[in-house]
């Protein structure tokens, strides 16, 4: 399997990774391709070789027209990524990385997400900055990406709303759940869309791991600093086959007898939304044989809080309880399968690089039904009887 592993040592920023993959040979004809699937006018993208230290790298520069300088909203640029021609999976993990910004912000500012109007962030350099990097990401066909941890930087930085420490506070709600440190660069090494798309696409945050080495890029980043290069180093290499992602989560579950039944679907919508990685109703039997339903919520560990919030005070429940688990899962993929109903992409599920698993998108059977007028069961069984038959 083809991996990329992110060289953060001088941390990460959304031109960063434009950079580096770029000087790794990935073709910015492409990427600006993609990028006119947006509805996003008023900007021209430079790239340029550079040197930071005695290391040369490619430099990526959005410029913006003026006109085109304004604050954006989340929902603006939620809207305007779904209703793209971008690729399924880059448009799903662009709005992915807006919702962690957004977010974010959301809670440095203490208001709702959809008040979040984004300042930095929100402007047209960081939307292609973001986008682009996963259009590059997509070009580079790699099966999984890694990460060191990152290095933030230290001292003040210059924004909308002042100065503000290094790392700032929306880099550091960003930075949950990741390793990362400062060894005393007095600059903004990560920025938050940097931390975003990082903590969107790594699965792991480790050394560099066992591969066969097939290449490298160089993303600059903007500070010049003396004694160091300040560069997002990309490497690519090839893995045989990835093990199972183990991963500490926390169950957190309540137990109702007196809601409303049509709240649960709004309920259950918002703690996907906070980051809950499952979210699932048991039917229990409480006190004086009373029916209830048991709410469970699966979440990563940093968004214990954010779950918890919502449980208190969208449902009739007066406490929460929780307890630390382990997940494994497999190694997720889309395979392309041709069919009689036309090429069809079916999930796969690898163990060590051996399929172990594999069904056809559900979506995707239910449009070519409908279309054909067939059961969708008999398609459903053609295309797992294909795929079988090819893997």
């Amino acid at each position: 399997m083809k991996v990329a592993y992110f060289d953060c040592r001088s941390g990460i920023s959304g031109d960063m990774v434009l950079g580096a993959l770029v000087d790794l040979g990935v073709d910015m004809r492409a990427i600006k391709k993609g990028l006119r699937q947006l509805d996003l006018a008023g900007y021209t993208i430079k790239t340029s070789k550079v040197k930071r230290g005695s290391i040369c790298g490619a430099k990526v520069d959005v410029r913006v027209g003026r006109a085109e300088k304004k604050h954006r909203g989340y929902s603006q640029i939620k809207k305007m990524l779904e209703r793209s021609g971008l690729p399924d999976g880059v448009k799903t993990r662009a709005v992915e990385i807006f919702t962690r910004i957004g977010r974010a912000e959301a809670e440095i500012h203490g208001i709702t997400l959809d008040k979040v109007h984004f300042h930095e962030v929100g402007a047209v350099d960081s939307i292609v900055d973001i986008v682009g990097g996963l259009l590059g990401l997509e070009l580079l066909n790699v099966g999984a990406v890694f990460a060191s941890p990152l290095n933030t930087g230290e001292g003040t930085v210059l924004c909308d709303h002042g100065y503000l420490p290094v790392p700032a506070p929306a880099t550091l709600k960003l930075l949950k759940g990741i390793p990362c440190y400062s060894d005393g660069a007095p600059a903004e090494l990560t920025t938050p869309t940097g931390a975003a798309i990082i903590g969107a696409v790594a699965r792991d945050f480790v050394s560099l791991p066992l591969m066969k080495i097939s290449g490298s890029g160089y993303g600059a980043g903007d500070h010049v600093l003396d004694g160091r290069p300040n560069m997002l180093r990309i490497i690519t290499g090839e893995m045989d086959g990835l093990p199972a992602a183990r991963r500490p989560m926390i169950m957190i579950e309540t137990n109702i007898d007196d809601m409303n039944p049509e709240f649960y679907e709004h309920i259950m919508e918002m703690l996907f939304d906070a980051g809950a990685a499952d979210v699932f109703l048991t039917h229990i039997a409480m006190k004086k044989n009373r029916p209830a339903v048991k709410l469970s919520a699966l979440a990563p560990m940093a968004e214990r809080d954010r779950v918890t919030k919502i449980l208190l005070s969208e449902t009739s429940t007066f406490g929460v309880r929780f307890y630390e688990v382990e997940r494994i899962v497999l190694n997720r993929e889309r395979l392309s399968v041709k069919t009689p109903y036309g090429r069809v992409q079916v999930k796969v599920g690898r163990l060590n690089g051996s399929i172990v698993q594999f069904a056809p998108e559900y979506e995707e059977c239910k449009r070519i039904a409908k279309k054909r007028k067939l059961p969708l069961k008999k398609v459903y069984a053609d295309i797992v009887r294909i795929a079988g038959e090819e893997f």
